[in-house]
């Protein structure tokens, strides 16, 4: 609820697969009401549905439907802009894969300070029971992408799927719902923007 007491009013400037998703998770909520939606309609030129030329590299422009393709990703430049401890301690690349939704991130580290997994696994399920819960998720299941389709959770840390060739080199596994988990975050923060005016 907004400082007033009323309900947190949110607009959403394009219909698209994220704004679909930020009004789904606006809809779930008691304290947000939906009040407007903008739908422009663009057509992407980067998803090939066949091979065909594309401006950002040869690979891009593959077939998606029927392709694992190497791609670059500002997700680790993202990460260290927030986190400035980060900062140019992180890179990365992704494989764009023909699925209909989830995203996985393979996370291999090496430590400063020794960790066993078990440490390691530990750690994260007592964060994501507590400060970070609802946010971070902690599995120890055999799932598969599917499984996290409309997770609210940002990040779903797979304990199974992870491993350790020593103490101090570690291969962490973490599934997301990007579009969802994204939505969701947004509502979290409009809800938050308007308890604090």
């Amino acid at each position: 609820m907004a400082a007033t007491g009323k309900k947190i009013k949110i607009g959403i400037n394009g219909f698209g697969r994220i704004g679909r998703l930020v009004a789904r998770v606006a809809l779930q909520r008691n304290d947000v009401e939906l009040v407007a939606v903008n739908d422009p309609f663009i057509t992407t030129d980067y998803m090939k549905t066949v091979d065909g030329p594309s401006a950002k590299d040869w690979r891009g422009g593959r077939a998606a439907s029927f392709n694992i393709i190497p791609s670059s990703t500002g997700a680790a430049k993202a990460v260290g802009k927030v986190l400035p401890a980060l900062n140019g301690k992180l890179t990365g690349m992704a494989f764009r894969v023909p699925t209909v939704d989830v995203s996985v991130v393979d996370l291999t580290v090496r430590l400063e300070k020794a960790a066993t997994y078990e440490q390691i696994k530990a750690a994260i399920k007592e964060e994501s029971e507590t400060n970070l819960k609802g946010i971070l998720g902690y599995v120890e299941e055999d799932l598969v992408s599917t499984d996290f389709v409309g997770d609210n959770r940002s990040s779903i840390f797979d304990a199974k799927a992870g491993i350790a060739l020593n103490d101090n080199f570690v291969k962490l596994v973490a599934w997301y719902d990007n579009e969802w988990g994204y939505s969701t975050r947004v509502v979290d923060l409009i809800t938050y923007m308007a308890s604090v005016q």
